[in-house]
């Protein structure tokens, strides 16, 4: 049904910046084009243009079996991994592993859905340089430095929080900048962002995270950090996870955050982060990647530009992805 303006949700455009619908058909079976989680193609194919960057994830407790620690984080990626490319060949007809803006263009043209690879929480390449361009050359194009844990690399926002990059850290942050490669600073300590900003000239982006100045809670940034973001030409993604939200969301306390980020000039260097098959509560109304329309609508239902909603929904993520992942 057409909403305000006479937009129906067949012509809404969706990239997302972070999913962890890989882990959930790992653990529970089931596959891309049709699965009782948040994330599948059947759901998506409503949208004109649907782009998503899928996380390869897990913690080796996820995963029991070989012995009491479970697999090791470099099995979860290559079984991750493998996963995703099954997954990309059973779906050939509706959705295309892209690596750059250009070949997300290419699956639009076909009415095809693009599908973008991340890495989260650099563990899982054992935090080697090594591994991080090999994952490059798998067709990788972000890396969320941590995920809730410390590493090799840096503190995180619940472990060592108040210690930043180490050496290896920013060796890390030089090599995927000089590959190509999206830095996601989602997850990471406050020390550890910094060091990320300081170091970086171009984009970077916290693919899914809030404003911690409307809800305080460590895994949302703070208006400083979101202006770093802004100063880079990066984005930070909308999350919809209830617990970096605020007290019994809905759908007007994501745009709460929202408008947080606007006040401060970021207009273009907001996006979708959802976090969908990643977290446990989503806002009232909310069941899964059909629900983006309700967000649209709403912002629609209060008068924000028709050109606003659709830069934070597709063109503002596009854009950094067209700066950074050029290969």
């Amino acid at each position: 049904m057409p909403f305000k303006g006479g937009i129906c949700v067949a012509e809404i455009d969706i990239f997302d910046g972070h999913c962890d619908t890989v882990l959930m058909c790992n653990l529970f079976g089931g596959g891309f084009a049709h699965n009782g989680f948040h994330v599948d193609l059947e759901r998506a194919g409503k949208y004109r243009r649907f782009a998503q960057f899928f996380a390869l994830f897990g913690q080796p407790e996820d995963f029991p079996g070989k012995d009491l620690r479970g697999m090791s984080f470099s099995e979860i990626f290559e079984t991750e991994y493998a996963l995703f490319r099954r997954e990309m060949a059973a779906n050939a007809h509706t959705i295309v592993h892209c690596r750059t803006m250009a070949e997300a263009e290419q699956a639009f043209a076909q009415k095809k859905a693009a599908a973008f690879l991340s890495v989260e929480g650099a563990e899982l390449l054992d935090c080697s340089l090594e591994r991080l361009e090999e994952a490059y050359g798998l067709g990788v194009r972000a890396v969320t430095l941590t995920w809730n844990y410390a590493n090799a690399l840096s503190g995180s926002n619940q472990e060592e929080t108040d210690r930043g990059l180490t050496a290896q850290g920013k060796d890390f942050v030089r090599k995927a900048e000089q590959l190509g490669m999206l830095v996601d600073v989602s997850h990471l300590s406050d020390a550890g962002f910094w060091d990320v900003a300081d170091m970086l000239t171009g984009p970077f982006f916290a693919s899914h995270s809030n404003a911690r100045a409307v809800f305080s809670h460590p895994r949302n940034l703070t208006d400083e950090q979101f202006t770093a973001i802004i100063d880079h030409g990066g984005v930070a993604g909308l999350n919809l996870y209830g617990e970096f939200l605020g007290d019994r969301p809905d759908v007007d306390t994501v745009i709460a955050h929202l408008d947080r980020w606007l006040a401060l000039g970021g207009a273009q260097n907001i996006s979708l982060g959802g976090d969908l098959d990643g977290c446990s509560m989503l806002p009232a109304g909310f069941t899964g990647v059909e629900s983006w329309e309700l967000l649209y609508e709403r912002l629609l239902q209060r008068n924000y530009h028709e050109s606003l909603i659709r830069d934070v929904f597709f063109n503002n993520l596009m854009r950094v992805v067209s700066k950074v992942c050029i290969m």
